[in-house]
């Protein structure tokens, strides 16, 4: 498998991620949204963005590992963000992403939504190809 990132010239160079990610292998993994939620899918970090975001983000690399894949073998993150502020959350997920992926950027969108279930203010899902 390989990932070729690519950042256009006449595109700005993003910090977190990678404007275009070319995915060659055999086998593709799509990672379902993971939330903030512990072995019994109880919600951790109540009231707490960061908590979650580094629970989501954890939780995304066991799904990846129970797969047989790697963070570096993501191609593709979508974020969803309850009550989206840029200024607030992007430092948040930035940590949290790094914690997961390293130096890795796969191409990745944060999406703003008004409500998930109670209590819950981020998930994550992933494409991965391996």
């Amino acid at each position: 498998m390989s990932l070729e990132l690519i950042n256009p010239n006449d595109l700005p160079v993003p910090e977190m991620y990678t404007q275009v990610v070319v995915a060659t292998g055999s086998k593709l993994v799509f990672i379902s949204g993971q939330q903030p939620e512990d072995i019994q899918g109880k919600l951790v970090g109540h009231g707490d963005f960061a908590a979650q975001a580094r629970l989501a983000f954890g939780n995304l690399g066991r799904a990846l590992s129970a797969a047989g894949a790697r963070p570096d073998q993501v191609c593709k993150v979508t974020v969803y963000v309850v009550d989206y502020n840029r200024d607030e959350h992007v430092p948040i997920i930035e940590d949290a992403q790094i914690s997961l992926f390293g130096d890795h950027k796969p191409a990745n969108v944060i999406v703003g939504v008004a409500i998930m279930s109670p209590g819950y203010l981020i998930e994550v899902d992933a494409i991965a190809v391996i």
